[in-house]
C-alpha cells in the first residue's frame, strides 16, 4: 500500500475538503483520501498511485497541491503559510483603508450625491473594482473554478456578496434610469469593508491554527540536524540522513540521540519525556535500547544505529500522529454531508429572501431586496462548520502524543470519550509482569540471605519465571552463591540438587511431602500468602525444612490510583485474567476493581469482551496488545500497553508509549475533552448560522425595524471562524483531574 501526503493551497471551507476529498478519491489506485483542513494537507493510500498523478487531479479540481516527502518540504510547507498569513494582512490593509475612507465619506456627507458627481464616483467605482479585482480577486478566482466542477465554497458566497454590492452600485451610477428613485443608492464601501474584513478573519485564523500543530512541529524538531559518528577509528560529524545501519555513534553529555540503537560502550541517563511522557530520566547501560530524539543527560557512551530514517519510533510516531489528525470520526463525515449541501442552500435562501423583499418589502424595494440578498451570502460561514471538528481532532491527537499516548485515528477517539467499561488484564497491566520475591519466611535458625542463597544457587540451572525471581532478589543482595551438583527440575512441582553432600529441595509443599518432608510448622504462613495472591515455594535440606519464599508478580505502584481515575470517570472497572481466582481476587482486592472474571484463556477473553457488548456497554481492553490480542481487537477501543519501537508500531486504536495505566486514564480523560470541545464548535457554528442566516434575511424587520448591515455580517462571519480555533486551542491546556 503506498501513502502519500500532498500540501493542498486554497481550501477554505468544508466544502473545499469534500471537493478535494472527491477528486483524489476519482484518481485510479487511491482506497482512501483524508484532507485535514486545519492543517491544510491530504493523506492518500493506494496501489501504484503517484504524486504527480493527484498533484493534477487537485489542481482539475480548482486547488493547489504539492507533495510533502521529508523535512525540506515541510519547512516549504511552513514558509508559504507564512507568506499567505503576511498577504492576508496586506490584503486587509489595502481594502481596509479603501473602505475607511469610502465609509467616512459617506458618514460625514464628504460626497456629493451621485447624480451631482458622476465622474467622482466612476472613479470610486474604478478604485472599488481594482480593490476586488487585486486584493478580492482570489475569492472570485475560487468561485468560478468551483463553479466550473458544479460545487459552491466559501469563495462563492464572499464573491456573490461583493459582487453583487459592487454590480448593484455601479447600475445605479450608469443607468440610474433603471432603478427607482429612492433606491439610487451606492455600496462600494460595504463590498471592499467585507473583502477586508474577511482577509482580516483569515489573517487571524491562519495564526491560530499554525499554533494547533506545535505537538508535530516539536516531534520532528527533537531530531538532530547532525551526529558525531566514528569511521575507520575517526570522529567525524556527518547529518542524520547519511547515517547507514550498524554505524557506531558517539553520544555525548546534551546530545539528542540521533537514531534508534544499542548501547554497547558506557552508561548515562536519557531523557525520554518527549516520546513517553515519563520525567524521569531512564538509565541505560550496555544492551539497552536508546531512541531517536531522546535527550542524553550526564554521560557519554557508544551506540550501534538499529534502525533509521522512517523506520524509527520518533518517525512511526510523527506518522501516527499525522495519520490520526487526517482521520474523522464519525461525527465529521456528518459534519461533511452537512457541507456538501450548506453552500447551495444559503443562495436558495439569498435568492428566496430578495424575491420576497422585492415582491413585498417597503420601498424601494430593490435596494432593500440587494442588501438583504447580499448579508445573507456574506453572513453564511462554512469555514467555521468546516474547522469544527478537524482542529478540535488535531489539537486533541497532538496534546495526546506530547504525553506519550498514541490514538491510531479520529474513529477511535471519539469512541474512547463514550467508553462506559474498562477490562483491565492483569498480568503486566495492573502487575509489572515480572515475578519477585515479596517474602522470606526462615525458620528458627536460618538467616534470610542464608534462605535467599540456597534457593538462588538451586534455581541457577532453571529458566523458569520464578527462578528468575529468586535469582534476581539474590543479586539485588549481592549474595555469594554456592556450587549445587545434580540439578534437575520436576515438571510442576519443584527442582532438587546436591550441596556438599547435602540433598536440596525447592517447590511446592507437596513436593517435599512426596519426599518424607513435614512443612506443618511454615503451612500456616504459607496460606496467608497464597491468601495474598502470592506463591510460595519451600526450600528443604535433606530432612530438614529451612524456609519459604513468597514470589508474587508486584502491582504497579500507580494501578490502585488509576483504578480510583476510572471509577471517577463513571467507567465499570474490570480485570480479566487468566491466572488463578485467588490471585486474582487478591490483586482485584488490592487495586480496588469493581469485578473479578479469573481463570479465562487467551482465546476466551473476546467471548467475555463480546457478551459486556450485547449487555449494552461500550468497552475497552487494556492489555500488551500480543497475548490479548483477539480481546483487544474485539472491544470497541483496544489499549495496547507497552514501550518504545514496539508501541509504536503496534495495530491497537490506542498505544501508550509508557507502560502505565494512568496513561490510559489521561486518554480517557483527553477524549473526552475533545468530544466535548467538538460538540462546543459544532453547537457554535450551527447556532451562528441558524440565527445569522435569518436575521440576515430579514426576519426580525416586521417586529422591531432591524435589518442587518452587510459590513457587520461580513465581521460576524470572519470572527466565527476565528472562535472556533480559539475554542479548539483550549484543549492544550484542559484539565485531565477525573
Amino acid at each position: 500500500m503506498d501513502e502519500i501526503r500532498l500540501s493542498i493551497a486554497g481550501m477554505s471551507c468544508a466544502g473545499c475538503v469534500k471537493a478535494v476529498e472527491d477528486a483524489l478519491a476519482a484518481v485510479p489506485g487511491v482506497t482512501s483520501a483524508m484532507v485535514n483542513l486545519g492543517e491544510r494537507t491530504a493523506l492518500v493510500q493506494g496501489e501504484g498511485i503517484e504524486a504527480q498523478t493527484l498533484i493534477e487531479a487537485v489542481r482539475k479540481g480548482g486547488y493547489d497541491a504539492a507533495e510533502l516527502r521529508g523535512l525540506d518540504d515541510e519547512s516549504e510547507k511552513e514558509q508559504r503559510e507564512l507568506a499567505e498569513y503576511r498577504q492576508l494582512w496586506w490584503r486587509a490593509i489595502v481594502a481596509g483603508g479603501v473602505g475607511l475612507v469610502l465609509f467616512l465619506g459617506a458618514l460625514l456627507d464628504l460626497f456629493p450625491p451621485l447624480d451631482q458627481a458622476r465622474l467622482l464616483w466612476l472613479g470610486i467605482s474604478g478604485v472599488t473594482l481594482a480593490v476586488l479585482v487585486f486584493v478580492g480577486g482570489h475569492f472570485f478566482r475560487g468561485a468560478w473554478a468551483s463553479l466550473k466542477a458544479g460545487r459552491g465554497n466559501m469563495d462563492t458566497l464572499v464573491a456573490l456578496g461583493t459582487g453583487t454590492a459592487w454590480l448593484y452600485s455601479t447600475i445605479v451610477l450608469l443607468w440610474p434610469e433603471l432603478v427607482p428613485a429612492q433606491a439610487r443608492h451606492a455600496y462600494f464601501d460595504a463590498a471592499v469593508i467585507i473583502i477586508a474584513l474577511v482577509s482580516l478573519g483569515s489573517a487571524l485564523e491562519s495564526k491560530a491554527r499554525g499554533k494547533t500543530s506545535l505537538a508535530i512541529k516539536r516531534l520532528i524538531g527533537l531530531q538532530p540536524s547532525t551526529a558525531l559518528i566514528i569511521r575507520n577509528g575517526k570522529e567525524m560529524e556527518v547529518p542524520v540522513a547519511e547515517i547507514g545501519l550498524d554505524e557506531t555513534i558517539k553520544v555525548r553529555p546534551g546530545d539528542r540521540i540521533p537514531v534508534d540503537g544499542e548501547v554497547f560502550d558506557g552508561e548515562s541517563h536519557v531523557d525520554e519525556s518527549m516520546l513517553t511522557g515519563e520525567p524521569m530520566p531512564v538509565l541505560k547501560r550496555k544492551g539497552d535500547t536508546v531512541f531517536g530524539g531522546t535527550l542524553n543527560a550526564e554521560g557519554s557512551f557508544l551506540m550501534r544505529a538499529t534502525r533509521i530514517g522512517r523506520d524509527t519510533a520518533l518517525a512511526h510516531i510523527i506518522e501516527s500522529v499525522r495519520q490520526a489528525q487526517a482521520s474523522k470520526p464519525a461525527i465529521g463525515r456528518l459534519v461533511d454531508k452537512v457541507a456538501a449541501v450548506f453552500v447551495p442552500v444559503v443562495v436558495s435562501i439569498a435568492i428566496i429572501a430578495f424575491v420576497v423583499w422585492y415582491r413585498f418589502g417597503p420601498p424601494p424595494q430593490i435596494s432593500y431586496a440587494v442588501v438583504v440578498a447580499m448579508t445573507v451570502l456574506v453572513i453564511a460561514c462554512p469555514c467555521a462548520l468546516g474547522l469544527a471538528t478537524p482542529i478540535s481532532i488535531m489539537v486533541g491527537v497532538g496534546r495526546a502524543a506530547e504525553m506519550g499516548i498514541l490514538i491510531r485515528n479520529g474513529e477511535a477517539l471519539q469512541r474512547t470519550g463514550q467508553l462506559d467499561t474498562i477490562v483491565l488484564d492483569k498480568t503486566g497491566t495492573l502487575t509489572e509482569g515480572r515475578p519477585a520475591v515479596t517474602a522470606q519466611v526462615p525458620v528458627e535458625g536460618v538467616q534470610e540471605d542464608e534462605l535467599l542463597a540456597l534457593a538462588a544457587a538451586l534455581e541457577s540451572g532453571s529458566e523458569h519465571p520464578l527462578a528468575r525471581a529468586v535469582r534476581g532478589a539474590a543479586a539485588a543482595r549481592k549474595l555469594e552463591l554456592p556450587a549445587v551438583e545434580g540439578f534437575e527440575a520436576v515438571a510442576g512441582f519443584g527442582v532438587r540438587g546436591t550441596l556438599d553432600g547435602a540433598r536440596l529441595l525447592l517447590g511446592k509443599a507437596a513436593f517435599l511431602a512426596d519426599h518424607g518432608i513435614d512443612t506443618a510448622e511454615l503451612e500456616a504462613r504459607g496460606q496467608a500468602l497464597a491468601a495474598q495472591g502470592q506463591t510460595a515455594i519451600y526450600l528443604a535440606r535433606d530432612a530438614r525444612p529451612l524456609g519459604l519464599l513468597g514470589v508474587a508478580d508486584p502491582v504497579r505502584g500507580d494501578s490502585a490510583e488509576a483504578v480510583a481515575r476510572f471509577k471517577a470517570l463513571g467507567l465499570k472497572v474490570i480485570m480479566l485474567t487468566g491466572d488463578n481466582q485467588r490471585t486474582a481476587e487478591a490483586v482485584g482486592a488490592e487495586v480496588g476493581v469493581d469485578e473479578v472474571i479469573a481463570e479465562v484463556l487467551p482465546q476466551d477473553k473476546q467471548d467475555k469482551i463480546a457478551a459486556l457488548q450485547a449487555g449494552g456497554r461500550v468497552v475497552a481492553m487494556v492489555g500488551d496488545g500480543i497475548n490479548d490480542a483477539p480481546a483487544l481487537a474485539r472491544a470497541d477501543v483496544g489499549i495496547a500497553m507497552g514501550s518504545g519501537t514496539d508501541v509504536a508500531i503496534e495495530s491497537a486504536d490506542i498505544a501508550l508509549m509508557r507502560h502505565s495505566l494512568m496513561g490510559v486514564a489521561d486518554a480517557i480523560a483527553l477524549s473526552r475533552a475533545t468530544l466535548r470541545n467538538i460538540w462546543q464548535n459544532l453547537f457554535g457554528a450551527f447556532v451562528y448560522n441558524s440565527l445569522g442566516i435569518p436575521v440576515a434575511a430579514g426576519v426580525l424587520y416586521p417586529a422591531f425595524g432591524l435589518l442587518l448591515n452587510p459590513v457587520i455580517a461580513a465581521a460576524a462571519m470572519s470572527m466565527s471562524s476565528v472562535t472556533v480555533v480559539s475554542n479548539a486551542l483550549r484543549l492544550r491546556h484542559a484539565r485531565l483531574d477525573a
